[in-house]
């Protein structure tokens, strides 16, 4: 791994590409004082330069100055990893990501507010080892295990409902995905939180749901949207103007949450049910039933001693830089 000890440094890189940018352009569009001079000046000034070295001597001197801006900014190696006890839970997200969750009876939409919710949870974890499933019709992993926090808010960011063809609600594929990325034979300190509209068109969820907690997985669910429901909208690449999904029949089609299924899932897992609708701070309910349960303790290694590594940059700047002094710029006189 590795790390800088004054990071800040490293932004003196931008001034230097800017600057030699500029330098290769003049040299493209020739020297500019000397652009108005006459010819025989120019032949008088430039008469014993080499192009071509002088250009060489530039680029030395700048090789030489983005070392020193490197050296300076002290890079480090990790040479030891050490161990680290975290105290936490395995947490898996499955997100609903079928056409419904387009519905915009929540603002902005049921997938957007589901996402914000989700953010605004794992923000304020600590230690717990987090992951995420999207499913339709069908189910993918899509974010294994992490501590990494930033990266999950990344990867959650980056959702939408176009990710799966295969439309569809399926809340078994998204349970049996999930339990499927737990290894170990305990599933104690493992839950699933399953983000949907609840509109499950298989309906094995419930039996699933309690196999899983008979071996001490807990399965909280979420419910994004109203009971009144809302039309959904498909946009249209090629128009500004959105239409709204129509059935077989040509009829507009109302998506409604789907409470009840959701309801037996969560009793059937030993778990919540909460909502994420209009109202704000909707992820307090769910993020209480996480910091409630009990955490495991596991081990994660990280660097803890590091090295400078700053000599290496600074030997050759030196060697660039003198390089570049005793380079010459000047023809030799068997080429006049």
């Amino acid at each position: 791994m590795i790390a800088f000890r004054y990071p800040v440094l490293l932004l003196l890189l931008i001034p230097i590409a800017i600057l030699m940018i500029l330098w290769m352009m003049q040299n493209r569009n020739g020297i500019s004082w000397l652009k108005d001079s006459s010819v025989n000046v120019q032949n008088a000034l430039l008469s014993g330069l080499d192009e071509s070295r002088k250009k060489r001597k530039g680029w030395m001197f700048a090789f030489s100055l983005v070392l020193l801006i490197l050296a300076a900014s002290g890079p480090q190696i990790g040479v030891k990893l050490s161990p680290v006890e975290r105290k936490g839970i395995d947490l898996i997200f499955a997100v609903d990501v079928s056409s419904s969750m387009n519905a915009e009876d929540v603002k902005p939409s049921r997938l957007e507010k589901a996402k914000y919710e989700i953010s605004q949870v794992i923000r304020s974890l600590k230690g717990d080892r987090v992951s995420m499933i999207v499913y339709a019709g069908v189910s993918h992993f899509y974010l294994p295990l992490t501590t990494d926090y930033e990266a999950a808010q990344l990867f959650l960011e980056n959702i939408d409902t176009g990710m799966i063809p295969t439309q569809g609600t399926s809340l078994s594929s998204a349970l049996n995905t999930a339990i499927s990325g737990f290894q170990e034979e305990s599933q104690k300190h493992k839950v699933v939180v399953l983000v949907s509209d609840g509109e499950d068109h298989e309906g094995e969820a419930v039996e699933i749901a309690r196999k899983a907690a008979s071996s001490g997985m807990t399965i909280h669910t979420v419910g994004v949207g109203t009971l009144k429901g809302s039309l959904i909208p498909v946009p249209k690449e090629k128009e500004n103007n959105l239409e709204y999904k129509r059935d077989r029949q040509g009829k507009l089609v109302t998506s409604m949450l789907n409470e009840g299924i959701l309801r037996d899932v969560a009793r059937a897992g030993n778990g919540i049910y909460t909502r994420f609708d209009n109202r704000k701070g909707g992820f307090h309910a769910l993020l209480n039933a996480v910091d409630d349960m009990e955490k495991q303790t596991f081990k994660t290694f990280v660097y803890s001693e590091f090295e400078d590594r700053y000599q290496i940059f600074a030997a050759f700047s030196m060697l660039f830089w003198t390089i570049g002094f005793l380079y010459p710029t000047s023809r030799k006189k068997n080429d006049d």
